[in-house]
């Protein structure tokens, strides 16, 4: 019986290695740097660096489940990608590659897909099987799980909810080059926007107009010190946000909605406020679905390249 597994989240500046025992516990973490450019071969620095672990920890390979990947980018069902621009790959069969060089079971996941199912079997979605999970930072990301499966679609895109079309009247275009997209709005950039928006055009009276580089951070505290103009941010923020996890709650019905991400560091506030405007949004039992703040962090992603590979 197989003991162990690992999981590696990569990144396009630090890969993140676990090693757990198949029950799901963290024996060790660590990271190496992500190599990029002509020649580099970022697969089996990361085989490399299990084997030193294993090493270490006298430990041999067939006691091993296998080795989970996350990666940032979409991943077909095959366990390949068409491309990672921050990986510099094109097309790459990750999975058959990844267990030609390791000799051992490998199992490929996006990297916002894997950590929702990091979530799910030991984060804030613990115990539960239909979980979507968004992560709220720079940009908006997420991952759907059903029936405690990744949904990650014909092209690898399951999932993109960040690009999901809110707001079919603006004229800005998101960084996927459509507009109207919920990152414009929902994200830490997307705050900022709207605040800086509402600052030029109105002569608020709020602490925020004397802030110079104003942050997502910034808002979302003075909202919890009751100041009405961030308030104000917040509330149509959570409006925007709830309005497309109904969205995603008409198709996948899920259990509950775990927000992870730097904004989420704000605390109840995001959750119990969208939670609010989501149950206006959906009919039923929808409204019975839960909204829980990410408790992983960083390390999400390497639970849920563990458990991607126990899964498979």
């Amino acid at each position: 019986m197989k003991k162990y597994v690992l999981g590696a989240d990569i990144g396009g500046t630090t890969v993140k290695l676990g090693l757990f025992t198949v029950d799901g516990e963290l024996l060790d973490k660590w990271e190496i740097p992500t190599v990029l450019g002509e020649g580099s071969d970022i697969l089996r620095d990361v085989a490399s660096s299990c084997e030193k672990m294993m090493q270490k920890k006298n430990l041999s390979k067939d006691e091993f489940a296998g080795i989970g990947l996350g990666v940032p980018g979409p991943v077909r069902g095959d366990g390949s990608v068409d491309v990672c621009v921050n990986l510099g790959w094109g097309t790459k069969a990750v999975k058959a590659e990844m267990e030609e060089i390791f000799g051992l079971p490998a199992a490929v996941g996006n990297d916002a897909n894997v950590a929702a199912l990091g979530e799910m079997w030991r984060g804030g979605a613990r115990g539960y099987e239909n979980v979507v999970m968004v992560t709220l930072g720079t940009g908006v990301g997420g991952g759907i799980i059903v029936d405690g499966k990744i949904i990650s679609g014909a092209h690898g895109y399951g999932g993109e909810i960040g690009h999901i079309m809110i707001n079919t009247h603006e004229t800005e275009k998101c960084n996927c080059g459509k507009c109207g997209c919920l990152e414009q709005y929902c994200s830490a950039t997307g705050i900022v926007r709207e605040a800086g928006k509402k600052l030029k055009e109105n002569n608020c009276d709020t602490i925020l107009q004397k802030i110079e580089n104003l942050t997502a951070k910034d808002v979302l505290d003075a909202a919890k010190e009751g100041d009405s103009f961030a308030v104000d941010i917040v509330e149509s923020f959570a409006k925007r946000l709830a309005r497309g996890l109904s969205f995603i709650s008409c198709v996948t019905d899920p259990d509950i909605f775990v927000i992870g991400g730097g904004v989420s560091k704000a605390g109840t506030i995001i959750t119990e406020t969208v939670q609010k405007y989501y149950k206006e949004c959906v009919f039923g039992q929808q409204k019975a679905s839960l909204f829980a703040l990410a408790t992983l962090g960083n390390d999400a992603g390497i639970y849920g390249c563990a458990k991607l590979v126990l899964s498979e």
